[in-house]
């Protein structure tokens, strides 16, 4: 990577992977996003938390679906949804736009990542 710094954060680069890919672990999105696993498992708690990213628990594996009926946070770009910068960044991903906020068709309860 050119230079040290990149125009979105670590929350979006964890965000958009888990889109494109909600059965990937941790440790892949760690990698990707080139931080440390113990970083990615306090963003995801952070997303969950945030109602943002919803997580069930399949066999040994996590399973997350995105919220993109959600704004994002920051008051410069808070008129947009998280849909939209994943229809940009992401090719849209499994993002739930249900319009019901924090929920899915099928809801996925909030599990540890251990």
């Amino acid at each position: 990577m050119p230079g040290k710094w990149t125009f979105l954060t670590n929350h979006s680069h964890v965000l958009i992977c888990l889109a494109q890919d909600p059965g990937s672990r941790l440790a892949d999105v760690a990698s990707r996003v080139g931080i440390t696993e113990r970083a990615t498992l306090a963003i995801v708690r952070d997303l969950v938390e945030g109602g943002y990213v919803a997580r069930r628990r399949v066999g040994r594996q996590n399973q997350y679906r995105v919220n993109g009926n959600l704004h994002l946070r920051h008051a410069v770009e808070r008129r947009h949804r998280v849909a939209e910068l994943l229809d940009l960044l992401a090719d849209g991903g499994d993002v739930d736009q249900t319009g019901q906020e924090g929920a899915a068709d099928d809801p996925l309860p909030d599990r540890s990542d251990r």
